[in-house]
């Protein structure tokens, strides 16, 4: 199976999906915007397609003119049927190929916060936890694309997480976060975090290993969800 990582900075891999992906013996084949060469394969060539977060707007196509041709990668991936999970960044950019709005969220969220499963899920769609505890990390957010279905909330941002069809998955939180993830984005990112309601400190930021395991499992079932 070929997974194809759509990376934007270099401190915002896979996370926990790479055990998932090692042990079905996937190969994983990168396009890293952040160099100069990065190119997009054929839609056709890809099993599954994850686009990662960063710290940048989708609506930076005049300073990040590769956003424009990752967009319409991701329409034609989708209008092809191919499985696309998009994570922070990621959901955003799928909401954005789509048509939908996306724009600053009326707080930043920043921290472990937890999400909740929709009231209302169409049937066969993802079914989220009643509750679950997942770390955060944006200022912005998304409008529902048109057909999608919300599959889950937090308290500081309504959208976390939508499906459209069976084979395309937007998580605006990150249930792929592990340690090394978190304390490179204090490194890199620690100017974001001035103080708000849903901004919590770096001590809190940078859980306990078991804080992590909860997310890890459900970002597992995602992956299971779209491939199975």
């Amino acid at each position: 199976m070929r997974v194809q990582v759509l990376q934007h900075v270099p401190f915002e891999d896979v996370g926990s999906m790479a055990d998932w992906f090692q042990a079905r013996g996937c190969a994983l084949h990168y396009t890293r915007f952040f160099e100069a060469d990065a190119v997009l394969p054929p839609v056709q060539d890809c099993d599954l397609i994850v686009a990662m977060g960063g710290p940048m707007s989708v609506n930076d196509e005049a300073e990040l003119p590769w956003l424009v041709a990752e967009k319409a990668f991701l329409r034609h991936a989708m209008e092809a049927g191919i499985p696309v999970l998009g994570v922070c960044l990621g959901a955003q950019l799928i909401a954005s190929a789509l048509g939908a709005r996306v724009h600053p969220n009326p707080v930043a969220e920043i921290g472990w916060f937890p999400v909740w499963r929709a009231e209302a899920v169409v049937e066969d769609c993802f079914v989220f936890p009643d509750r679950v505890e997942l770390l955060h990390w944006h200022g912005e957010t998304f409008e529902l694309p048109e057909g999608a279905t919300l599959l889950a909330s937090s308290e500081a941002c309504r959208h976390q997480a939508f499906q459209i069809g069976r084979r395309v998955i937007g998580l605006q939180c990150h249930p792929e976060m592990t340690q090394q993830i978190v304390a490179d984005l204090l490194d890199e990112c620690a100017d974001e975090l001035r103080p708000g309601p849903w901004v919590q400190p770096p001590g809190r930021l940078a859980a306990e290993p078991r804080a992590y395991l909860p997310g890890n499992v459900l970002m597992a079932r995602v992956l299971d969800y779209l491939l199975g």
